[in-house]
């Protein structure tokens, strides 16, 4: 039988369902193809004073310096500087480098700043 209460809860659901944002903890990392000169660059540039991230943790000796990798280094940085931007449109890019991702990328010992 039909229910104008149970109808409006069917669209108001369809409508949250296929309408509303969907809310996902990201992660700005490194692109599998990006090459060493363009992350050392982007490296750079996040621990730099126009980044301004905190790039300690990726120091000989801290918690994420391993791997030792530009790759690893740079897609720390690269999301510490997404994520003190509140993950805004645009500070997830690098010239092509990075790219968003929805699984965390920490590894053991190293925890990657999030929301």
């Amino acid at each position: 039988m039909y229910s104008p209460i149970r109808y409006a809860g069917v669209v108001a659901a369809l409508f949250l369902f296929f309408v509303a944002p969907v809310s996902a903890t990201q992660w700005c990392v490194a692109k599998n193809d990006s090459g060493d000169p363009a992350l050392q660059k982007a490296l750079d540039w996040a621990c730099g004073p126009q980044g301004g991230v905190d790039c300690k943790p990726i120091q000989p000796g801290s918690s994420c310096y391993a791997p030792d990798t530009v790759k690893a280094h740079a897609s720390y940085a690269m999301n510490s500087y997404f994520q003190k931007n509140k993950q805004a449109p645009g500070t997830c890019d690098f010239g092509g480098a990075a790219t968003v991702v929805t699984d965390d990328p920490s590894t053991p010992g190293c925890t990657y700043p999030g929301p």
